[in-house]
């Protein structure tokens, strides 16, 4: 049986309410936000929170400044999508040499060279 912990407190003007929530509830919810198809909206509304405040959470726990609980599965995969192999152009063969006739004589030469 999980129990949240939420400490409200009154400014003086009485007329805020300012939360804290401890670390290890942030890091449940920003857990919750992370798993694959989860939306921050849906999750912070579902935990009374504003879309902001858990992106906030969420860059925290990016910099480590918010360490996340161990997955409930110890191993967790990522999807992969695999394609037809793609096929690549043909490579042109390039002539290591030329042949060059003149005054009826075959001279071959270096492809590139100067005539």
């Amino acid at each position: 049986m999980e129990t949240t912990l939420e400490v409200l407190t009154a400014r003086k003007s009485g007329r805020e309410v300012h939360r804290h929530w401890p670390d290890d509830v942030k890091a449940q919810i920003v857990s919750e936000s992370l798993r694959p198809g989860a939306m921050v909206s849906e999750v912070a509304e579902r935990h009374g929170l504003k879309p902001n405040h858990l992106s906030t959470w969420r860059t925290m726990a990016r910099q480590g400044k918010l360490v996340l609980p161990a997955p409930k599965d110890q191993v967790e995969f990522a999807a992969v999508i695999v394609g037809p192999p793609v096929s690549e152009p043909p490579i042109k063969k390039v002539a290591a040499f030329q042949n060059v006739r003149r005054r009826g004589h075959s001279i071959s030469l270096p492809a590139g060279a100067r005539r």
